[in-house]
C-alpha cells in the first residue's frame, strides 16, 4: 500500500527509521543526535534507547578509577572530530554512544522501522519543508534544500558548493510548496472502542479470534472484522463455540448454562436431547437486537455512573467545607479517612478499601493533571507507568529474542 501510495505521489518518500538516521547520505550537514529522532510513547527504539542509557550509567558508575583519580571517557574528543561534531563536550560522546549501540540494536530489523514522509525532507538539515519554497536539483533525483539552506548554499566557495568535489555546479529551480491547511480539524465522528486503547487489548482480540495477516486473504477477512468491531462496540467481540458439537453458535442461536461459566450449546444439541445431559438449567442466548439494546443501555448507564463518581472524586479531594451540600461528598471524604486510618487495607480484604482503590486507579487512568490533589493518584500514575515499562520491555525482549532465531535461521540454510 505504501509504495502504492509512494508511486503515485501522495507519500513523497518512504524508507526506514535507521537509514534515515543512522547512515550518512552523501551532502547531508545535519548532526542527528537522540533528540531529534521521532518519538512516540510505547514505540520500540524510546523504550531500547532507554534501557541503553540505563546501561551506559551502570558502566559509567561501575567503572574503575585510572590512576589520576578520575574516570575514562567514553569517547575522546579526537574521535568526536573526526566524526565531525563541533561539540566536543562530555553530553556529546554520550549521545554519540547512545547513537551507535542502538543503531547496532535496530539495524537488524530496520525494515521494520518504516518512515512514511508525507512532505519533502531538506537534503541538508533533514528538516520537513511544510511552507515557503524547495530548491530542487535539476540533475540529481531526490535532492531538495530549504529555502535557508539555499541562503546559505549561495555563500559557499564555488568547491563547497552541490555537487561537493565536481567541476561542475548544478541549478536549482524554486517550487512552492503547498502549505498546511488552516483548519486540519478532523470532522469524522471520534469512535470509541475498548479493544483499540492499546496494543495488548488489540493483540486479546485478534488471538481470540484467530485474526491473522499472513495472506491476502486471512488479511482481508481479518481486516472487515476489525472495522466491524470498531462500528459495532456492543456486539460481542468472541465467537461462543457449542461445548457438545464444537461448532460456532451464531447470535441468538443458543442455550447457556446459569452456573457453569462458559458453558453453551447449540440450537440443534439442544433440541436433539433437551439439555438433559447437563445438571442445570440452560437459558436461550438472546438475539442481536435484544443484546444490542441492553449492552447499549448497560453502557451507557456505566459511563454515566462511572464519569460522575469521578467528578465526586475530584470534588471532594479539594473541599474544604464541612457541611458540603454537594451529594455524597461527605460520604467519600469518610472513605478518604478510612483508607487513611484502616489497618486492615484492601490487601488484607477491607471491601472499603477496595472501593476507594478501585475509583482512585480509575480516575489515575484517565488523569492528565500534572498537579492533581487526589490522593495517591501521582503514585497510582508513576506505577502504571512503571507496569507498560516492564510490559514493552518484555515485548522488545521478544522481537529481540525472534531476530536472533531468524539470524541463525539464516547462518544455518546458508552454511
Amino acid at each position: 500500500m505504501l509504495r502504492k501510495a509512494a508511486k503515485e505521489k501522495i507519500v513523497v518518500d518512504l524508507t526506514n527509521l535507521y537509514d534515515h538516521f543512522f547512515v550518512y547520505a552523501g551532502e547531508c550537514k545535519a548532526k542527528v543526535t537522540a533528540a531529534r529522532l521521532p518519538y512516540f510513547d510505547g514505540d520500540y527504539w524510546p523504550g531500547a534507547a532507554e534501557d541503553l542509557i540505563n546501561q551506559l550509567r551502570q558502566e559509567e558508575d561501575g567503572r574503575k578509577l585510572n590512576r589520576k583519580g578520575t574516570t575514562k571517557k567514553t569517547i575522546t574528543k579526537r574521535a568526536l572530530k573526526a566524526s565531525g561534531q563541533s561539540d566536543l563536550s562530555a553530553n556529546a560522546s554520550k549521545d554519540l554512544l547512545l547513537m551507535h549501540k542502538l543503531g547496532e540494536t535496530i539495524s537488524p530489523m530496520k525494515e521494520d522501522f518504516i518512515m512514511v514522509h508525507l512532505q519533502h525532507c531538506c537534503s541538508h538539515c533533514c528538516i520537513l519543508m511544510v511552507s515557503g519554497t524547495r530548491w530542487v536539483c535539476n540533475q540529481c533525483k531526490n535532492f531538495q534544500i530549504c529555502d535557508k539552506c539555499y541562503e546559505v548554499e549561495q555563500k559557499r566557495e564555488e568547491r563547497e558548493r552541490h555537487p561537493i568535489n565536481q567541476r561542475e555546479k548544478h541549478v536549482f529551480y524554486p517550487v512552492e510548496i503547498t502549505d498546511v491547511p488552516t483548519d486540519t480539524k478532523d470532522k469524522d465522528e471520534i469512535l470509541e472502542s475498548e479493544f483499540f486503547d492499546t496494543r495488548q487489548a488489540f493483540l486479546s482480540l485478534c488471538q481470540g479470534n484467530h485474526y491473522q495477516y499472513d495472506t491476502l486473504r486471512r488479511a482481508k477477512h481479518s481486516s472487515m472484522m476489525v472495522l466491524y468491531h470498531l462500528h459495532n462496540p456492543t456486539a460481542p467481540a468472541f465467537v461462543t463455540t457449542c461445548n457438545v458439537c464444537h461448532l460456532d453458535i451464531e447470535t441468538g442461536q443458543g442455550w447457556r448454562c446459569e452456573v457453569c461459566p462458559d458453558f453453551d450449546v447449540c440450537n440443534a444439541c439442544f433440541q436433539r436431547d433437551g439439555g438433559i445431559d447437563h445438571p442445570h438449567k440452560l437459558t436461550n442466548h438472546p438475539s442481536m437486537a435484544e443484546r444490542d439494546a441492553q449492552n447499549k443501555e448497560a453502557r451507557q448507564l456505566r459511563v454515566l455512573q462511572l464519569r460522575k463518581m469521578l467528578d465526586l472524586l475530584v470534588h471532594a479531594s479539594q473541599c474544604r467545607s464541612a457541611h458540603c451540600q454537594y451529594p455524597n461528598c461527605r460520604k467519600v471524604k469518610g472513605l478518604f479517612r478510612h483508607g487513611f486510618q484502616c489497618k486492615t487495607r484492601a490487601s488484607g480484604g477491607c471491601v472499603l478499601c477496595k472501593k476507594v482503590w478501585y475509583l482512585l486507579q480509575l480516575h489515575a487512568r484517565a488523569c492528565k493533571e500534572s498537579e492533581c490533589h487526589v490522593p495517591r493518584c501521582r503514585d497510582l500514575k508513576d506505577h502504571l507507568k512503571r507496569l507498560q515499562q516492564q510490559s514493552d520491555s518484555r515485548r522488545r525482549a521478544a522481537v529481540m529474542e525472534m531476530m536472533r532465531q531468524r539470524a541463525a535461521e539464516v547462518a544455518g540454510s546458508s552454511g
